[in-house]
């Protein structure tokens, strides 16, 4: 039998495998252990269990399986988020949300903030556990992603949080809020990367939005003002070239002091603006 040592410098040594770094990851997620211990245990031999798990998790990956969907899990902020093929995987580009959102929330106040489209409830549990004041809305059309967000909120014990199916705005049942943010598919319909991949194995509804990526957008930004309180900030996410055209609807619905924020890529990420 193979030990750590002999099974990481085969799937090393393999073209096709990303890194040697995803090899460790899914060989301490089949032990059940931390990537860590393996550098402590080279010599250890894994019993048949373990290894043929170690094996299947390759082949998987191999075949393009996104690590994430293959652990079940993500990081994200300061969170390990269960994940599934139900919903998107977190990407770090989208903590600028979170923290744009973050410097228009009082630490102290209640302050009503809605989700939309929150998948795995990444962005809506990342804001609650930093501002335990605030009270949360987060909504998806999807019922399957948002018993992975409900499963999240009640692992990571945050309890200022509640859940609502629907459609974008139409979930918002006529309220207002003082926040909405959301990060929407936007890309377009027929753009050749939704074959290429990680994104062959995610939803495409929490991907691809119209013949320009910008369906989802227009539908959250002209239904918004009708839930925000005066003054309340919209916020989204978007593709890194559609921060003029994003800027644009902002514009034609009415809102004020619009701009699009940049992620550390130097992208435009970001936008938004407020009610008047």
């Amino acid at each position: 039998m193979p030990a750590v040592r002999e099974l990481l410098s085969e799937w090393a040594t393999q073209g096709d495998i990303e890194s040697r770094h995803e090899a460790e990851i899914l060989l301490a997620h089949a032990l059940g252990t931390e990537r860590a211990w393996l550098f402590a245990h080279a010599d250890y031999v894994p019993d048949t269990q373990a290894e043929t798990r170690f094996q299947e998790l390759m082949d998987a990956r191999r075949h393009g399986q996104p690590i994430a969907y293959l652990l079940g899990q993500r990081g994200f902020w300061t969170l390990d988020l269960k994940v599934s093929r139900d919903v998107l995987i977190p990407r770090a580009e989208t903590e600028l949300l979170v923290e744009l959102a973050l410097e228009r929330i009082p630490a102290d106040v209640t302050f009503e903030v809605a989700d939309l489209g929150t998948g795995s409830g990444a962005i809506a549990l990342a804001i609650a556990s930093e501002r335990p004041v605030a009270r949360i809305l987060a909504t998806d059309l999807s019922a399957a992603a948002l018993e992975i967000a409900r499963s999240n909120a009640a692992d990571l014990a945050i309890d200022n949080v509640e859940f609502a199916q629907g459609d974008w705005c139409a979930a918002l049942a006529g309220r207002r809020f003082d926040l909405i943010v959301s990060n929407p598919p936007y890309i377009a319909a027929d753009d050749v990367h939704l074959a290429q991949g990680d994104l062959r194995f995610e939803p495409s509804s929490a991907l691809a939005s119209g013949a320009d990526g910008l369906d989802a957008i227009r539908a959250i930004v002209e239904a918004a003002p009708m839930h925000l309180r005066p003054s309340a900030w919209l916020l989204f996410e978007h593709g890194y070239d559609q921060g003029e055209r994003a800027r644009a609807i902002l514009e034609q619905h009415g809102f004020l002091c619009i701009e699009t924020w940049r992620d550390i890529a130097g992208n435009d990420r970001i936008s938004g603006g407020q009610r008047a």
